[in-house]
């Protein structure tokens, strides 16, 4: 590199001569141009979201718009769950609900908001098998996870969340490996010393569950209770997890998931997901203290959180979220 001052401009530039690399990717983008328009007019296709015309060849059907457009979540939130708080920061750093009933797992991360973009996104990935979305979807899933590199230990397994052997013959993939995958990959580019190692069977879900599409709280929670279980307790013991999923609504999934990780010896469990639906979670100033977590299966105040979750309201409910 050469140091160069120009008497034209009287500033300091750097004269720094082009690689190799650098010439065949500007000839390559003289190329593309047409290559891109012959293709488009030939072979025309159409955004997934939004159905607008893509203007170049994408393994990946879906517009820059469209990416752009991926509801965020803003605003104070609960230091535990995530989920949105209707009230000042200040007054509590968790939701009522995390405050009655505190869940069996440390914190729970999502990229964004379960809705628009995004929900037709994951849709898009899980009932249309658009495979190709999920290495953009778990870069996003990375800058999730990402929020706890401060927090979180050095040392973790990472576990996606199962499915049931009839549902995985049906649908032929699990969402949560393979968004865990990319993911993954990303954050050994950005995290090199953050020592994540994939440990895909970890996790079973023995038993078949319902859709959780329209069921209540308390009808999620038992619809999940006992669902899983762990394949080699002697893996998780003294470990620390991070759990992986797609969407986190009422939190039921991730509850029960994180408890059979915790009987099984794991040291700490945490939660990160691709998106989370919005719910309305106010803080109140209440007396009566901290409750058992009412996902146990006798926790003796299951009908007070029941009470005090009916009140959510949950935005999406059109199709089954896995948390």
């Amino acid at each position: 590199m050469r140091c160069v001052f120009r008497r034209d401009s009287g500033s300091l530039t750097f004269d720094v001569p082009p690689s190799e690399t650098s010439r065949w990717r500007a000839v390559a983008r003289v190329l593309r141009s047409p290559v891109d328009a012959l293709s488009c007019a030939l072979l025309p296709s159409s955004c997934s979201l939004c159905g607008s015309p893509l203007p170049q060849l994408s393994l990946v059907p879906i517009c820059a718009a469209c990416w752009s457009e991926f509801p965020l979540q803003t605003g104070p939130s609960c230091a535990c769950c995530g989920d949105s708080l209707d009230a000042p920061a200040s007054l509590s750093s968790l939701c009522r609900t995390c405050r009655l009933a505190p869940p069996p797992f440390v914190r729970a991360v999502a990229f964004g908001l379960y809705q628009d973009r995004m929900k037709a996104a994951i849709h898009a990935l899980k009932y249309d098998r658009l495979h190709p979305a999920a290495r953009t979807l778990g870069k996003m899933l990375a800058e999730a996870i990402a929020q706890l590199a401060d927090q979180a230990p050095a040392d973790m397994l990472v576990v996606p969340v199962p499915l049931h052997r009839d549902k995985y013959r049906q649908r032929g993939f699990n969402q949560a490996r393979i968004l865990a995958d990319y993911a993954l990959a990303s954050l050994r580019k950005s995290h090199p010393d953050w020592r994540l190692a994939l440990a895909p069977s970890t996790l079973l879900r023995h038993r078949a569950t319902e859709s959780q599409a329209g069921l209540t709280s308390h009808q999620r929670r038992s619809n999940v209770s006992g669902a899983f279980a762990v394949s080699d307790p002697a893996a998780v013991t003294a470990k620390h997890v991070l759990l992986i999923d797609d969407i986190f609504t009422t939190g039921a999934t991730a509850r029960s998931a994180a408890r059979a990780l915790q009987r099984a010896g794991a040291a700490s469990v945490w939660v990160a997901t691709l998106a989370r639906a919005r719910r309305t979670n106010p803080i109140h100033s209440r007396s009566n203290g901290i409750i058992q977590d009412a996902d146990h299966d006798s926790a003796p105040s299951s009908d007070a959180l029941d009470a005090t979750l009916q009140r959510i309201r949950i935005h999406s409910s059109h199709d089954q979220p896995s948390f």
